[in-house]
């Protein structure tokens, strides 16, 4: 629970501006803390922090996530997701940081 606070302080403080609840799995992390995924919520949730640094819309960024959000598996497997390695690519290509 110690380090479910902390992260939710670190998030809090990292995005002032946000105040719908965190989602959970930016909360918690896997076995092995390597997921290559978060849930399209997660992304969302952060959306506002990460268009002010790229120097884009929120909502072109809102849109990127939506593009690059992979649905269940077979239709009926897992949860929605979204790959954060190729999202940031994404986001490096179309918008740099400067």
């Amino acid at each position: 629970m110690d380090t479910v606070n902390v992260r939710a302080d670190a998030l809090k403080q990292a995005n002032p501006d946000q105040t719908a609840p965190i989602p959970a799995d930016l909360l918690t992390a896997s076995g092995s803390g390597l997921d290559p995924d978060i849930s399209p919520e997660a992304a969302l949730w952060q959306a506002k922090r990460v268009a002010a640094a790229r120097h884009v819309t929120e909502e072109a960024l809102r849109k990127l996530i939506a593009d690059q959000t992979q649905g269940r598996m077979l239709g009926i497997l897992g949860e929605p997701r979204v790959n954060v390695l190729k999202l940031n690519m994404t986001l490096d290509a179309q918008w740099p940081m400067s």
